[in-house]
């Protein structure tokens, strides 16, 4: 059997109208139709969906272990409050929120730690926004004042204060 290559000129006349007009159709649904928008909201299911895959990406079990209380208190502390969206202003309130109950300051970056990491998953599975990402990223963690403060020759003359006034 001779199989040639041959194309046929399409030819408007040789389709049905009927086909011609659902042809039409479709294109025109394919072209209304809009892209597929990131949320800005996440519940609680898409939260847990994006938890399970930053641990599992996580190798040691003691940062699993400190991920998951992390992103529990985190979950916790986002569905307690009124239809709060995913964002750089939502994660610096949980920040002001640690703070004000008095964690460590290496306690409370662990803890922003983990949501970057969230807030990332989230962008990577198409249920965040790449820019929302970006700017969680950037919400500063908690200052270690006890190093910020004291530098060199100041941190030597107050822990030198400190021993004195203690002896007496």
């Amino acid at each position: 059997m001779l199989h040639l290559n041959v194309r046929w000129p399409r030819v408007s006349h040789a389709i049905p109208i009927f086909l011609r007009r659902e042809e039409t159709f479709m294109r025109r649904k394919l072209r209304t139709r809009r892209p597929n928008r990131q949320k800005t909201k996440l519940g609680l299911p898409d939260l847990e969906h994006v938890k399970s895959a930053v641990l599992v990406s996580l190798r040691s079990p003691e940062s699993q272990r400190r991920y998951r209380r992390s992103i529990d208190d985190f979950v916790c502390w986002y569905c307690s409050e009124p239809r709060l969206s995913f964002n750089k202003a939502v994660v610096t309130r949980y920040r002001i929120h640690l703070e004000d109950r008095l964690l460590a300051p290496g306690t409370i970056n662990v803890r922003l730690a983990a949501v970057r990491r969230l807030a990332y998953e989230a962008a990577d599975t198409g249920l965040l926004s790449p820019d929302l990402a970006d700017g969680i990223r950037r919400v500063k963690g908690a200052k270690n004042w006890a190093f910020d403060t004291l530098s060199g020759r100041n941190s030597r003359a107050t822990l030198r204060c400190s021993r004195v006034s203690s002896a007496l």
